[in-house]
């Protein structure tokens, strides 16, 4: 069977070897990368802008986005017919490929997250390392946590006030450093689709600021949405051991830090998300005025085939819907909640819309293809490009974030920066 044959139906006239070839995987793939691009801007609010009321949620995303990087290349690596062939990317990059260039962004970007993540967490290192040398009688575990702590502190053992300073410098050098190349880790998805000039969807010089946008705007949606639920977590937490421990904080001191945070960014997710929106809207109204030659098959599909995938679901649900409820006076965080669900919602959709509505259309100009998603597996490729192997992306985040809470408490912490 050809690929894409197993979830792509024909309507009109259709070449024979055309298919939905670009399936839910390269869906994720965007929209995985966007999350990272998104929680590191975040995160930089507070280290390179100096904006200390978002202290907490910028040290939680920093530590998200490091667990959302290898995530990143998943999708890729399960849409390809030969996955062992990947990591030719990161092992030979050069300039003269686009997608080449994910191997130089990737890398560059993962070295800095990583050295941003070293200056916030040494002095953790050094004290947690300390602490376990001092103890005689060490547990397996204990000695194990001793000498992974004692290797991440590189050495530098240093904690006084002068080379805290220093880490402290460090951090905001590599935070704006590392704000271009995060947009360009993202952006350049954008440029990758929008040069292609055989698809009439995609071809647009906005494509990469509307790629980056959007970027910021589920990026900081998500990690929105992850602190309230940590949060309510370590609510029901302090509850329980409160009663043991009453120099725990009060539920009631949490639930006022969290609304406090929660108030905060979503300003800036109100900033970000009118501006994916007006950049969204401008690139139609440009498309609708030029009339390029292959306009009426894309207009057919975005008035038509897509109307309710782009205008009811991404447009309404996805972003009036939230941005009214972010506007309302007094928010709350079970409103909150719902807007960054929907908001992660229509960024999907914007991406969902872009791949699978850009394939939509045939090279006839005269038929279209529609993309089914396999719900239930029959073999390996249904697996990986289906249901399941989206969800099993989606999840993996989250499993690497709660190992590296491990390393990098995000909570229990008060760094000096």
């Amino acid at each position: 069977m050809v690929h894409g044959e197993a979830w792509t139906l024909k309507e009109l006239f259709v070449y024979p070897n055309e298919y939905i070839y670009w399936t839910i995987q390269i869906v994720m793939y965007p929209f995985m990368t966007g999350l990272v691009a998104g929680a590191f801007v975040l995160s930089s609010l507070y280290h390179v802008f100096g904006i200390k009321q978002l202290k907490d949620i910028a040290r939680f995303s920093l530590v998200f986005s490091f667990a959302l990087l290898p995530v990143a290349m998943i999708p890729l690596q399960l849409h390809l017919q030969h996955p062992e062939r990947g990591i030719e990317v990161m092992l030979t990059p050069h300039f003269t490929s686009a997608i080449a260039a994910f191997g130089i962004a990737f890398s560059t970007y993962g070295m800095i997250v990583a050295s941003e993540l070293w200056f916030v967490y040494r002095r953790h290192f050094v004290e947690t390392a300390l602490a376990l040398r001092a103890k005689p009688d060490k547990s397996p575990l204990e000695r194990f946590r001793y000498l992974l702590f004692s290797t991440l502190t590189l050495g530098a053992w240093d904690i006084s006030a002068h080379a805290l300073e220093k880490d402290e410098k460090a951090v905001k050098i590599m935070a704006t450093v590392g704000i271009p190349v995060a947009c360009l880790l993202h952006g350049y998805a954008g440029f990758i689709f929008g040069s292609v000039k055989a698809n009439a969807l995609w071809t647009t010089p906005l494509m990469p600021f509307i790629f980056i946008c959007s970027a910021v705007v589920s990026g900081i949606a998500l990690c929105m949405l992850v602190y309230m639920v940590t949060m309510e977590i370590r609510k029901l937490m302090a509850g329980w051991k409160r009663k043991q421990d009453p120099s725990l904080p009060s539920p009631e001191a949490i639930k006022s830090m969290e609304m406090y945070e929660i108030t905060m960014t979503s300003r800036y997710l109100v900033y970000a998300l009118i501006a994916a929106l007006g950049l969204e809207l401008l690139d139609l109204l440009f498309r609708d005025y030029a009339k390029f030659q292959s306009w009426e098959i894309v207009r057919s599909v975005i008035f038509g085939q897509d109307f309710v995938n782009i205008f009811i679901v991404q447009y309404g649900l996805g972003n009036l819907v939230p941005l009214t409820l972010f506007l309302l006076p007094r928010i709350t965080a079970k409103r909150a909640a719902v807007a960054t669900i929907l908001v992660l919602m229509g960024v999907f959709m914007m991406r969902w819309n872009l791949v699978i509505g850009g394939q939509a259309f045939s090279a006839s100009f005269s038929g279209f293809m529609h993309y089914e998603l396999p719900i239930i597996p029959h073999d390996i490729e249904t697996f990986k490009e289906g249901l399941i192997g989206a969800i099993l992306v989606g999840i993996t985040p989250f499993v690497f974030f709660w190992g590296l809470n491990k390393i990098f408490p995000v909570f229990k912490y008060d760094d000096s920066h």
